[in-house]
């Protein structure tokens, strides 16, 4: 029997597109946010073969706590597909800095990832 997916938080709306399961980011993801999203993401990430994009888009900050979602999202889906949508350029240093881009290599918008064909992130 499945639980009931946690309250929905201000940090993120969840949606499907395409096929594809979307967590769309909202304001500042710093830690109390993380805390917020992490049931979520768990939920959408717990089937190994999800297909799943995270979507930055709409973020004003991203910390270490934010870092930490999107690698864990990574490491649950290790045979299935995660995209990433980040166009901020503040982010994409961050995400370059840690070599999380090498992982997910982030599209510039949620159409582009959506139409990836056969995109899979990248190697453990």
């Amino acid at each position: 029997m499945r639980s009931e997916p946690p309250p929905l938080t201000r940090h993120l709306r969840v949606r499907r597109d395409r096929g594809h399961t979307v967590l769309e980011f909202h304001g500042e993801i710093d830690i109390a946010a993380a805390a917020e999203i992490l049931p979520h993401l768990d939920l959408v990430t717990a089937d190994p073969d999800a297909r799943v994009v995270i979507d930055l888009t709409h973020i004003t900050f991203f910390d270490l706590s934010g870092l930490r979602l999107l690698h864990r999202a990574r490491h649950r889906l290790f045979d299935g597909r995660l995209q990433l949508v980040c166009a901020h350029p503040l982010t994409l240093r961050m995400l370059r800095i840690t070599g999380l881009t090498r992982l997910l290599p982030p599209w510039p918008s949620l159409d582009s990832a959506l139409t990836a064909p056969g995109s899979k992130s990248g190697p453990v």
